[in-house]
């Protein structure tokens, strides 16, 4: 615990000196998430640091960290690692010194993975509703740890935007596509998630209807909407 409040600290200074001004919500270490599936049977394991199950996270609808660590059990290749990462909106998209793109769908640093809210907006540009893919809004991106081939790789999102409302229950939903074209890559991850079983709801089913290499994390928690 102590040392994932450290982490949260550090990124929250890093992203306030590129002049990303935000207040961290006093729950952004939560409880245990619910997962799907033996870590020990899956190429990727995935695990929500935050936001935690039951959370009231944010201000605004804003504010709140989307943090996870993901465990690639054949190494940096396997995940179609592209490098690190500090990104962010408009001025700080896709600068050094670790450049990345900041926008909805794949995301270009980890293509594999696909990071939903089930109340995700479709009024905004780029947004197609609960099916968008978040994964390339994300802001930090680094390895750390390595042994035996295999590769932990922390990934952290500051949502700056109400994307998902405002004073409203959502479930986040995670996990790493499968290798659908059989290259070796875990880097098949869509732009949009479709709704595949047609129940007119984009979940964990649509996920496992693709084709998944990790567990399902879902996570359902408020989307608090005071401001400080």
């Amino acid at each position: 615990m102590k040392q994932n409040i450290t982490r949260l600290a550090i990124v929250a200074g890093v992203l306030v000196a590129g002049a990303i001004a935000t207040t961290t919500p006093a729950s952004a270490i939560g409880g245990a998430a619910a997962g799907t599936g033996n870590p020990n049977d899956e190429p990727v394991h995935v695990d929500v640091l935050a936001p935690g199950r039951g959370d009231d996270a944010g201000l605004d609808g804003a504010g709140w960290f989307v943090d996870l660590s993901l465990e690639y059990r054949d190494g940096l290749a396997a995940a179609g690692f592209t490098g690190l990462q500090l990104t962010g909106p408009a001025a700080h998209n896709n600068i050094a010194p670790f450049p990345g793109t900041f926008s909805t769908g794949q995301d270009d640093r980890l293509p594999g993975l696909v990071v939903l809210t089930s109340t995700t907006s479709s009024t905004r540009p780029g947004f197609a509703g609960p099916g968008t893919n978040l994964a390339n809004l994300f802001n930090l991106t680094g390895v750390t740890d390595r042994s035996e081939g295999a590769a932990e790789i922390w990934d952290t999102w500051l949502v700056g935007a109400a994307i998902a409302g405002e004073d409203v229950d959502t479930v986040l939903t995670v996990a790493v596509i499968d290798d659908l074209d059989g290259d070796g890559v875990f880097d098949d991850a869509p732009a949009v998630v479709p709704d595949a079983d047609q129940d007119g709801v984009i979940d964990k089913h649509d996920l496992e209807e693709i084709g998944v290499a990790s567990n399902i994390v879902t996570v359902p928690f408020h989307l608090n909407g005071a401001g400080a």
